[in-house]
């Protein structure tokens, strides 16, 4: 249960009429840019919180931020049918959820597969999009990455409570971040994991797992440049961990070429995807909307 000084639960329909889930942090600080937060694959707006809170209580401009479960995902209803869960789909839902809310424009932080919803958004209604954070996502993913999370969701076992799930995490992807803390593991898995009637559920419908199954990855994956290209007047911050396997440091490197208002940050120590409340991160995710505002 949200306590009303953390956020506020906001609940509203899809066009389908799908039950859908966000987080609004901040109700009341209007004025300066919202915050749109979009997750990963199976992950959801739990992912935010403490970016959330920085950004709407400690920052010096304290900013509304939203939180968005995708369907399938966190407090959101699951579909029936599998094949909803789409790049499209998912980005005319945060769309219809930001009108809902009424607001007509903001930054988007986009991790993962929040950033390729992303690209979406500035497809759809590009005047929406006001600044872009990219944490650890690029117009190439590679498919030695893909097929590390594929490989996790399909074969990583079935925790037995939270501390046994924390154990799991830090043995498949302890590797890839050495720079994180106990508490930052547990803080991850509680957002992954519910205990529901004596066992553990994972936070989203494992259904999902179908969108990454069916992917070959014997051919390459579509390249996103193009879509890049179409945020080149957007203020952008881009987020690569030290050892991800998803965004190339070659990739990295490119789009700090291209972008004309770029940032970047290399996150040491972490992999796909970085923590973004770890690493100092909040605040130079405050700073970067500082300048934006200006």
């Amino acid at each position: 249960m949200a306590m009303a000084a953390e956020y506020d639960d906001f609940f509203y329909s899809a066009q389908d009429g799908l039950r859908l889930h966000a987080r609004v942090y901040g109700a009341g600080n209007e004025g300066a840019l919202p915050v749109i937060c979009l997750a990963g694959l199976t992950r959801n707006a739990a992912d935010f919180h403490d970016l959330a809170i920085h950004l709407s209580q400690r920052a010096r401009t304290k900013r509304k931020v939203v939180a968005f479960d995708y369907r399938g995902r966190g407090e959101s209803a699951w579909d029936k049918d599998w094949k909803h869960y789409d790049v499209i789909v998912e980005a005319g839902d945060v769309m219809a959820g930001l009108a809902a809310l009424g607001i007509g424009h903001g930054a988007i932080v986009g991790t993962s597969r929040g950033g390729l919803v992303t690209y979406a958004i500035a497809a759809l209604r590009p005047a929406l999009m006001r600044a872009v954070v990219f944490n650890d996502i690029g117009p190439v993913v590679e498919g030695a990455g893909l097929a590390n999370i594929r490989a996790y969701l399909e074969r990583a076992p079935q925790p037995k409570n939270m501390a046994d799930a924390v154990a799991i995490a830090k043995a498949t992807q302890g590797s890839a971040f050495p720079a994180l803390t106990d508490a930052d593991w547990e803080r991850s898995v509680r957002a992954f994991w519910r205990e529901d009637g004596g066992r553990m559920a994972p936070m989203f419908d494992p259904a999902l797992l179908n969108t990454v199954t069916g992917i070959d990855l014997n051919k390459p994956l579509p390249v996103l440049w193009p879509q890049f290209e179409g945020l080149y007047g957007v203020p952008m911050l881009a987020i690569r961990g030290e050892n991800s396997m998803l965004l190339s440091a070659e990739t990295f490197a490119e789009m700090g070429r291209r972008h004309p208002k770029i940032e970047t940050v290399t996150v040491p120590g972490q992999g796909h995807a970085p923590f973004l409340e770890t690493a100092g991160l909040p605040t130079r995710i405050a700073a970067f909307l500082e300048r934006v505002d200006h």
